[in-house]
């Protein structure tokens, strides 16, 4: 472990967000439909609104903004060279794909402002938005089955 290399600590992340993909993929060919508009009139209740199955990675503060604004919005605050970052990453994902709350990620690096207005002091910080209004925060890797009791508890 004397070498910094980033290699070893991706492959457990890569093989289980490619089995994630595989699934999706299942289900697509299995008659579900591909768009979001139609997952939502198949899957959910009448007039319930779509969330993407895969986290919204976020590009500006006013996707940000949008984003949080309704339904339940589960925010990876994360960095690309974090060891604990890479260790949630499937299990963010997984919770993107199976259940009714939207995933987003914000890179700390690229959206300095949007950390430092949320409070973000460590990463990986987890908030969870309802309807816009911050909700609940947690700082650190997260056990999966406490993340999806905690989006559970809002959807």
């Amino acid at each position: 472990m004397s070498e910094a290399s980033d290699e070893p600590n991706e492959e457990p992340a890569d093989e289980e967000l490619e089995r994630i993909r595989e699934r999706k993929k299942e289900r697509l060919e299995s008659g579900e439909s591909s768009t979001l508009s139609d997952d939502a009139g198949a899957d959910g209740p009448a007039g319930a609104a779509a969330t993407p199955d895969e986290p919204v990675h976020v590009e500006t503060e006013s996707e940000f903004e949008e984003i949080v604004a309704e339904g339940v919005v589960l925010v990876d605050f994360h960095a690309d060279w974090c060891g604990p970052c890479k260790m949630l990453e499937p299990i963010v994902a997984d919770i993107a794909e199976t259940t009714d709350a939207t995933v987003a990620k914000v890179d700390v690096d690229a959206h300095q402002g949007l950390a430092r207005e949320y409070g973000v002091q460590g990463v990986p910080t987890l908030l969870l938005f309802v309807d816009g209004e911050l909700a609940e925060r947690r700082v650190g890797v997260q056990d999966e089955g406490a993340l999806r009791e905690l989006v559970g508890q809002h959807v």
